[in-house]
């Protein structure tokens, strides 16, 4: 019974949107002692059960209920109800303690309807300067939360907004605007601004005024640039970009455990970051969809660039030290139990313009070729990833699954089933996807030391 709760607490939004959701908690705990016609027996199993319900999906969702307002609407009515049942029922006085507990976590204002006090604006550094990244406490965002972003102009000069994190194209341009003083004549004709991200590489694209949470699909070295169309052509990176630089030397100075150790510490900040259920609490994305996943695939094309520098080297003997750098760490990435790294490293080597260079790998020592092999064994993805699969059921927490596989198990599994056969809930499938999310919570059950 505890098992299909939880089943249907976190698949509810593949088969009935939040609200509708919890209208059907709230038709099914009415209100009123033995004498309005429920027995008090009938009517307490029936008012905990409904209890428990909402409990466990306060509980799962707490901070993500405030991107809806309609639920915490809902939410709010049943509360009241239940808190007026306080008196009546003096058997649920715990689980009504938890609740008014839970309610006040989530920060759902239930006694009046006062403003919100200003809440606390986070800046958004790591999209400017990689130091900043390096200082910045990683902790989950969510839609509704406020941050400061830098949007550059052509001649590299910035300002500096204020905004919401799941906002618009259209709402960022005209903070911008209004920043630089356009007057509302300017920007209607056809010198308007126009919003751009830019990679460090040169690489760029213009986002639609319709586009929504532009901050969460900006790349490690991404940055949003505002001109006019006539200035697009002339945008380039920012001058103070960090270039790679062939052999350099200070990460080679560094002990391979010291790499793994600063890898796996930083993959599982963001790994806890993200949260069982993305994209909102009616959003029906899992893992990842929004809520952090995606900062984790982006650690693992960063991983993946380790061996990047490799072809930089114009002679195959002074590349000859870049496989052994990047494979070193690798024993003590897998005895971490973080196969994120492990895997990034594995993939990055076998990067066709890396696994091209015949003289290199021939210089290789033996031990490190076979040790290699034996890893490229690991990652293997014949049969579904089985031997992948067989070292993690092995593997107890705390411990970094490699991140991309589970959100194709869980898109296989949405996509691959339907949700209603013939107008019921396929429980089938609702079972096995909260099977996959739960292993995400298994993973992170003890904390990282």
């Amino acid at each position: 019974a505890e098992s299909l709760l939880d089943d249907i607490v976190l698949t509810h939004s593949l088969f009935l949107p939040t609200e509708r959701f919890l209208q059907q908690l709230h038709q099914q705990y009415p209100w009123g002692g033995v004498g309005e016609g429920i027995g008090e027996g009938a009517g307490l199993r029936r008012k905990r059960a409904v209890l428990e319900v909402l409990l466990h999906f306060l509980e799962t969702y707490k901070g993500l209920l405030q991107e809806e307002e309609s639920a915490g609407k809902v939410i709010k009515e049943l509360y009241l109800l239940i808190m007026k049942d306080t008196s009546l029922y003096h058997d649920l006085e715990d689980e009504i303690l938890k609740l008014h507990q839970l309610v006040e976590t989530v920060e759902l204002k239930v006694a009046d309807e006062t403003p919100p006090p200003n809440k606390q604006v986070k800046p958004l550094f790591r999209h400017f300067r990689r130091i900043d990244s390096c200082l910045q406490t990683r902790v989950a965002f969510r839609g509704s939360d406020e941050i400061f972003c830098r949007v550059y102009m052509p001649d590299h000069s910035y300002v500096t907004i204020r905004s919401r994190l799941s906002a618009s194209v259209q709402d960022i341009l005209a903070s911008v605007t209004e920043k630089l003083q356009y007057s509302e004549e300017q920007s209607a004709r056809e010198d308007a601004l126009i919003l751009v991200t830019m990679a460090s590489s040169g690489e760029k694209a213009v986002l639609q005024p319709s586009e929504e949470c532009v901050f969460t699909t900006l790349g490690i070295n991404s940055h949003l640039f505002a001109c006019t169309r006539d200035t697009f052509d002339s945008l380039v990176p920012l001058p103070e970009e960090i270039q790679v630089v062939p052999g350099d030397t200070e990460i080679h100075r560094a002990e391979p455990e010291e790499i793994a150790n600063h890898l796996t510490a930083f993959h599982w900040e963001l790994f806890r970051c993200i949260h069982e259920v993305g994209g909102g609490a009616g959003g029906g994305q899992k893992v990842g969809a929004g809520g952090g996943g995606e900062a984790d695939q982006d650690r693992c094309h960063v991983s993946c660039g380790h061996g990047g520098g490799l072809v930089l080297h114009p002679e195959a003997g002074g590349r000859v030290p870049c496989p052994l750098l990047t494979l070193s760490p690798h024993p003590s990435c897998k005895q971490n139990q973080d196969m994120l790294s492990f895997y990034a490293i594995i993939i990055g080597l076998n990067n066709a313009a890396i696994s091209r260079l015949r003289l290199t790998w021939e210089k290789l020592p033996g031990k490190f070729k076979n040790l290699f092999r034996k890893f490229e064994n690991l990652t293997d993805p014949c049969r579904n990833h089985k031997t992948y699969r067989e070292v993690l059921a092995k593997m107890k927490p705390p411990l970094i699954p490699f991140v991309p596989l589970i959100l194709k198990d869980l898109t296989f599994l949405h996509e691959g089933s339907k949700t209603l056969l013939d107008g019921l809930v396929n429980v089938e499938k609702l079972h096995c996807i909260a099977e996959k999310v739960r292993t995400v919570r298994k993973y992170r059950s003890r904390p990282l030391c």
